[in-house]
């Protein structure tokens, strides 16, 4: 059931505002402008399950953080309503983590410049999370934090939301694939003093743009981010909903190109409304990261970095594809000259961007200086996650209650940090 201060707010998200408009046109200054910016492009679920009171909440700390935080008034119109107003990072659940994490941060802001900070709350966030492979759910902040581990994508979210929460302009970046090895991977940039910069999630660095995945990220072939809205920077844009712009942030890390290709039929003649997917090859496949549509004059482009793709184009029943080498000039024509069963081979040499392992300087005292916060902060961490309770003492709680305590104990130690919530619930 719609509560009824809600319902108010989805009719204007749905069918327009004008406050919206204005927000949009000359900066949001109140907390009225906020709400109306977020209801206008959030997810319709997140209009429904979420109360206006929780969004207030959420946009009233923010404003409190931008004045409050020495960088918050020098932060542009675009940064702070693209990638720090906005409380979703991926599809996690949202939960009370902007009004937490400010209150937590805010003391250790003090007297850092907007750089210094990015890499203070990167510490804070492994002080409380460190790396393990999990489900394809994405847990909540929150939720991460209790559990004490996540894997890139939720130790990314993590961070965004941290980073937001005082005020610094940030946003989870993917590689759908790496060139040729290994799977996907996601990490973060925060904009500081006008640029964006790079960091590993809960993998604190003594400076920006280093992170274990320099290397890799600079024979990518594509790594991209969503920003919340209809917005307009300059990044090349992969794609528009109602809710989010996708980009490619590929330039940071490595050169790129743009290339146009053609779709024609047997006879040479432009296929309009063609659907044409560019493919990287990774784990002994060609996976789709971005698919594009032809135009009047069966043409369409893609950039990326200079390695070599595989370009698969269809329209009905016929199709045709063709070998993309990025580094090369000219528009690549792809005919659609194959139909369905037909059978052949050929001969592909696939070679993927050259890699540039740039790495930031960095002293020798900063680098210890680092390592022994790190090993601080494991020991911080790993005494938290010691207070769990053993199979042991699980199994002896779920016996008075007269629960069944394999499975009991079994729940409780997957729970981790919430087995209080757990055996709260279950106690009464």
């Amino acid at each position: 059931m719609l509560r009824r201060n809600n319902y108010l707010f989805i009719l204007l998200a749905i069918f327009g505002i004008n406050t919206f408009v204005h927000a949009q046109s000359n900066g949001i200054k109140t907390a009225q402008e906020a709400l109306d910016y977020l209801y206008a492009s959030m997810p319709l679920p997140d209009k429904v399950d979420y109360t206006r009171d929780f969004w207030m909440a959420n946009v009233n700390t923010t404003l409190r953080a931008r004045e409050e935080m020495t960088w918050g008034k020098s932060i542009p119109e675009r940064e702070f309503r693209h990638f720090v107003l906005p409380v979703r990072v991926n599809n996690e659940n949202l939960d009370s983590a902007r009004v937490v994490f400010y209150k937590e941060l805010k003391p250790r802001m003090k007297g850092l410049t907007m750089e210094q900070a990015v890499l203070e709350v990167n510490h804070w966030c492994h002080e409380h999370v460190t790396y393990t492979p999990s489900d394809e759910r994405t847990s909540s902040p929150l939720a991460t934090i209790r559990t004490a581990y996540g894997r890139c994508g939720e130790e990314s979210t993590l961070l965004v939301a941290a980073l937001r929460s005082v005020c610094i302009p940030a946003r989870q970046v993917y590689t759908p694939r790496w060139a040729h090895t290994d799977d996907n991977h996601a990490w973060v940039e925060a904009w500081v003093d006008g640029k964006w910069h790079f960091l590993g999630a809960c993998e604190p660095e003594a400076v920006l743009d280093l992170g274990w995945f320099n290397a890799p990220a600079s024979r990518s072939m594509l790594m991209h981010t969503k920003a919340f809205g209809k917005y307009e920077g300059p990044e090349e844009v992969m794609g528009r909903t109602k809710c989010y712009t996708e980009i490619a942030v590929t330039d940071g890390y490595a050169p790129v190109a743009r290339r146009e290709v053609q779709v024609v039929d047997k006879n040479g003649l432009p296929v309009v409304g063609a659907i044409v997917e560019f493919k990287i090859y990774n784990y002994a496949e060609f996976f789709t990261f971005s698919t594009r549509t032809t135009d009047n004059q069966g043409l369409t482009s893609i950039q990326a970095g200079l390695g070599d793709l595989i370009v698969w184009a269809h329209k009905g029943n016929e199709y045709g594809f063709a070998k993309c080498s990025m580094s090369e000039n000219g528009a690549l024509k792809v005919c659609l000259n194959h139909l369905p069963g037909e059978t052949y081979s050929m001969d592909l040499n696939i070679v993927p961007p050259k890699e540039r392992n740039t790495i930031p300087f960095m002293t020798e005292e900063q680098r210890e200086k680092n390592a022994a916060r790190l090993v601080e902060e494991d020991a911080m961490r790993n005494a938290y996650v010691a207070s769990f309770p053993s199979k042991d003492v699980a199994m002896q709680w779920a016996e008075s209650l007269r629960l069944p305590k394999e499975r009991t104990a079994k729940l409780m130690l997957a729970s981790r940090g919430n087995y209080q919530t757990i055996t709260q619930y279950l106690g009464e």
